[in-house]
């Protein structure tokens, strides 16, 4: 069954559900997102009903914001218990402690954050909410300096909350040592018998060492192939501790030059956010990850990637960083903007008046044109605005 809830959903999940017949849970926030009353709708007492008897029937949110809905009427439901473990970023690094004993973390109130001297810390380090999304109030300290900035930053006046507190809470922040490697996004699920089932993983792309920014996730066969090995076993072994099965996840690692993977984070009960990575191979390939997750099959990625070995795929985030105030803002050309990749293959709009995103592209470049992804990642995106 889906979960469905602010802030998007796209067309692409919607013909999935109802292609495929999926039953979706009709709370308030789902009837008022989609309107199409041709969906398997089912009543909120008919899906705890379900999910009280089936304790392993597969559920799938498209968003954080539909998780608090199971807080709130399965709160002692096992499941309840998994998402908090893996909400909270704290909670989480002390259940993978054993596995990464020298790890070092701290919990912070953000009303602490002003009075902590940079003397008492170790650089580098990141400090982030414990219950966060969408790099917001995430930054990159290497030295004093950066923490005097952080802590301008990082000032309740300054932190304005788009989402609600089960997604994004600015009350507590995490301060964890840098973890060094580039930087992977994975789509997956644990299958009915507790496997990895591994269904996208994408490379983040950042401009600089510094850059926290959500712009470029790309992927491609190689990619996929290269990784699927080490880190089917480092998030099974995560798995088999918590008994997880028929539980899709959207997790964040980084690999280090000598292969070892070390955790950022793991989202539950979902892939990326916004329908983005969840949708980009659906999109680009016709692989449909929604569809694997509720089959409990495994991609081919053979067949999947056949005959395009040589390209890559990558879901581009229009963040608004531009530096102009959305209520100065008249539109944004977007089929300027599309003339820049060699094959933009979906452009989705958003309402900046709503949410800091201007919206996604979903892009096929060949491998070797390393140009195109790069240039996306440093622009400000200026040139694309019609002011008012």
């Amino acid at each position: 069954m889906y979960l469905l809830d602010k802030p998007f959903v796209s067309d692409f999940l919607i013909q999935t559900i109802k292609e495929k017949r999926y039953k979706v849970v009709a709370t308030k926030a789902a009837k008022k997102l989609v309107s199409d009353e041709a969906l398997e709708w089912i009543s909120e007492e008919e899906a705890l009903m379900i999910l009280k008897k089936y304790p392993t029937e597969p559920i799938y949110s498209n968003s954080e914001n539909a998780l608090s809905w199971i807080t709130q009427h399965l709160n002692e439901h096992e499941l309840a218990k998994q998402i908090d473990l893996f909400k909270d970023k704290v909670k989480f690094r002390a259940f993978t402690k054993h596995l990464f004993p020298d790890f070092y973390f701290e919990q912070i109130k953000l009303e602490d954050i002003q009075k902590r001297s940079p003397e008492s810390l170790s650089f580098p380090l990141v400090i982030k909410p414990s219950i966060g999304f969408f790099s917001i109030g995430v930054h990159i300290v290497t030295n004093e300096q950066d923490w005097v900035q952080a802590q301008d930053k990082l000032k309740p006046e300054k932190l304005q909350n788009l989402f609600p507190a089960n997604v994004l809470n600015t009350n507590h922040f995490i301060i964890e040592e840098f973890i060094e490697g580039e930087e992977y996004a994975v789509d997956y699920y644990y299958n009915d018998a507790g496997e990895v089932v591994l269904l996208n993983v994408m490379h983040h792309l950042f401009s600089s060492g510094k850059d926290t920014s959500d712009r470029v996730y790309t992927t491609s066969k190689e990619i996929i192939t290269k990784h699927q090995s080490g880190i089917e076993g480092f998030l099974g072994n995560i798995g088999h501790q918590l008994n997880l099965k028929k539980f899709p996840a959207h997790a964040e690692v980084r690999i280090d030059a000598s292969g070892k993977i070390v955790p950022i984070e793991i989202n539950p009960l979902r892939f990326g956010g916004w329908c983005t990575t969840g949708d980009l191979l659906g999109v680009t390939l016709g692989f449909n990850s929604y569809q694997c997750f509720f089959e409990n099959k495994r991609p081919d990625w053979e067949t999947i990637f056949e005959g395009k070995e040589d390209k890559k795929y990558s879901v581009v985030i229009l963040d608004n960083s531009t530096g102009v105030a959305p209520t100065d803002i008249e539109a944004f050309n977007y089929s300027k903007l599309a003339n820049h990749f060699e094959n933009p293959m979906l452009v989705r709009k958003l309402d900046i008046d709503e949410y800091p995103i201007f919206g996604f592209v979903f892009a096929e470049t060949l491998a070797n044109n390393t140009q195109e992804l790069t240039h996306i990642l440093k622009d400000d995106l200026k040139k694309y605005l019609i002011l008012k």
